[in-house]
């Protein structure tokens, strides 16, 4: 076994149970737009980043929205999503702890998320920035988001390593498409939506015990 070249971290519904979170602005937004978002479409959105989102929600809810429309949405889904999160981020079983534990090994590490920056930085001030050596978001890829390949190639481009020598870390089915077309290795925990078995994917109940060692052995 040898160490990985750095670790990738993705973060709604793997390190935060936040997921749950989105939810609130989400369907206050359909409501808001005189419809009732799905839970089909709810699901699809898991993992995705906000434009792709609002294009969801409009559809779902029968409206052909102007770039206008999507721009607004964004904003207020934004502000509504800023207030929750301020309010409290609960953490996934064991994630603290396995970041710390990973962290602790010198290992580089890189938060990589669909979520933009200024909402991040809110998150960033329960997990910890000092426990990343880089952080890419979903409006820094020029909008090659995952379940694209650059979120994971631009941290491993940023960290100076080979994203097929990385051992990524995710949740949903965008965000294990992204890390495994980057050629990363990915210990997928699920949380709100299954993710199907496949290539370089290792499952797990939770990122408790998880350390190192563990990821060596991946």
């Amino acid at each position: 076994m040898s160490d990985p070249h750095a670790v990738l971290w993705d973060m709604d519904g793997t390190l935060l149970d936040s997921e749950k979170l989105w939810d609130i602005p989400l369907y206050e937004y359909a409501e808001k737009l005189g419809g009732v978002l799905s839970l089909e479409t709810r699901e699809r959105m898991v993992g995705t980043n906000v434009p792709t989102t609002m294009r969801l929600l409009f559809a779902d809810v029968g409206i052909e929205p102007t770039d206008a429309d999507l721009l607004d949405g964004a904003a207020w889904i934004s502000r509504r999503t800023e207030e929750v999160f301020r309010a409290g981020l609960p953490w996934r079983p064991g994630a603290q702890e396995a970041l710390r534990a990973v962290r602790s090994s010198g290992v580089p590490m890189a938060l990589v998320t669909s979520t933009e920056r200024a909402l991040t930085e809110v998150a960033l001030d329960t997990i910890g920035r000092d426990l990343f050596d880089v952080t890419v978001c979903g409006d820094e890829v020029d909008g090659l988001n995952k379940p694209l390949p650059e979120p994971y190639l631009k941290a491993a481009r940023l960290l100076g390593v080979d994203a097929a020598r990385c051992v990524a870390i995710e949740d949903s089915p965008t965000g294990v498409a992204a890390a495994v077309a980057a050629g990363c290795t990915v210990l997928v925990v699920p949380c709100d939506v299954e993710v199907e078995a496949g290539e370089r994917r290792i499952f797990r109940d939770s990122l408790v015990g998880v350390d190192l060692d563990v990821l060596k052995a991946l």
